[in-house]
C-alpha cells in the first residue's frame, strides 16, 4: 500500500537546467534540489511542462531522473513525468525510474494526436503496467487537447497503483468533481498556480506547479495557512503570489524569466530555458526577484 502522506503538500515543478554547450547540467540540478529540499518542500516533479521534458531526449530524461533522485535521497518525494508522444518510450522511462527507485511516475496523454478517450486509457494503462510504481494522471488540456473527465477518472482510480492526479485544468470546480469521482484515498494536486488556494479549498490536497521554483517560501507558507484554516491570510498571500507570476508571464518566456529569477535568488546559475522558447534578460527578472524576496521577508 502506497504511503499518501509523502504527496501531500508543496511540490515545486523542476526545471531543466543546462550547461554553456545545451547540455544537461546534472550537478545544478542537484544543487536546486537540495535547495528545495532546505526551504519546506514536500518534493519535485521532474521532466514535466516546466522541466521542458519534451525538448529533452529520452537520455536526458534518464540523467536528471538519475539526478534528483541522487539528491532527493529517501526523505524526499521524487515524482518523474515519463509521458512522450509514444507509449513505448514512456515505457521506457517509466522503467528506469522503477530502477533508480523514485517515488511515483506521471504521463500526460499521448501528445500532436487528437485521440479518443480508449487512446488515451491504453497509452496511460500501458504505462501503469509496465512497472510497480504508483502513477498519477496528468491533466493539460490546454496543451495536450484532451480534458480528462471525472468518469474516465473514476474508472482510472480503480487501479490501486493510481494514486492521484496532477489537474492543470483551469476550472477550479474540477477538483470537487475529481474529489466525488476518485474518493478520498486518492491525490489531487492542484496543477494552476494563480489557483492554488482555491483548489485547496475546492478539494486538492497538494500542488505542482512551475513558478513554485521562484518563491518555494510563499507556498510552503500558503499551504501551511490552509492547513490551519487561515484562510483570511492565505488570501492576502496568493494575491501577492499572483502579482509576481503575472509579472513572469509579462516577460518574453515563462521558463526562461523562472530560471532567471531563481538565479537571482538562489546563487545557481540556471541559464536559459532551450529553444524555441526564448530567454529573459536578468533587467527584467531583476524587479520580480526583488518583489518576491520582499514578500518572503514579510512572513518573517
Amino acid at each position: 500500500m502506497t504511503d499518501l502522506n509523502k504527496f501531500r503538500g508543496v511540490f515545486c515543478a523542476l526545471n531543466a537546467i543546462y550547461d554553456e554547450n545545451d547540455n544537461i547540467d546534472t550537478d545544478k540540478i542537484k544543487k536546486l534540489v537540495e535547495i528545495y529540499k532546505s526551504l519546506g518542500v514536500k518534493g519535485v516533479y521532474a521532466c514535466g511542462s516546466t522541466g521542458e521534458g519534451f525538448l529533452l531526449s529520452t537520455k536526458e530524461r534518464m540523467l536528471v531522473a538519475k539526478a534528483v533522485k541522487e539528491s532527493a535521497g529517501d526523505d524526499f518525494t521524487v515524482i518523474v513525468h515519463v509521458g512522450c508522444a509514444s507509449t513505448k518510450e514512456s515505457i521506457e522511462l517509466a522503467k528506469h525510474c522503477e530502477s533508480i527507485g523514485v517515488d511515483a511516475i506521471s504521463a500526460v496523454p499521448c501528445v500532436y494526436y487528437h485521440l479518443p478517450a480508449e487512446s488515451v486509457m491504453l497509452h496511460w494503462n500501458s504505462i501503469i503496467d509496465s512497472t510497480d510504481l504508483p502513477f498519477i494522471i496528468y491533466n493539460i488540456p490546454q496543451l495536450t487537447g484532451f480534458d480528462l473527465s471525472p468518469e474516465m477518472l473514476k474508472e482510472m482510480a480503480q487501479n490501486e497503483k493510481v494514486i492521484g492526479v496532477k489537474n492543470s485544468a483551469e476550472p477550479v470546480y474540477l477538483m470537487e468533481r475529481y474529489r466525488q469521482a476518485a474518493g478520498n484515498d486518492f491525490i489531487i494536486f492542484n496543477g494552476s498556480d494563480e489557483q492554488f488556494l482555491g483548489g485547496r479549498l475546492m478539494g486538492a490536497d497538494a500542488g505542482i506547479g512551475g513558478t513554485y521554483g521562484c518563491m518555494p517560501e510563499l507556498f510552503v507558507a500558503l499551504d501551511k495557512m490552509v492547513n490551519e484554516n487561515r484562510i483570511e491570510e492565505a488570501k492576502s498571500l496568493q494575491f501577492k503570489i499572483n502579482e509576481c507570476i503575472f509579472d513572469l508571464l509579462a516577460c518574453k518566456s515563462l521558463y526562461g524569466a523562472a530560471k532567471r529569477v531563481m538565479s537571482l535568488r538562489f546563487g545557481i546559475e540556471c541559464g536559459n530555458p532551450r529553444s524555441p522558447f526564448l530567454p529573459v534578460d536578468v533587467k527584467d527578472a531583476l524587479p520580480i526577484a526583488e518583489k518576491i524576496n520582499k514578500y518572503v521577508a514579510e512572513l518573517i
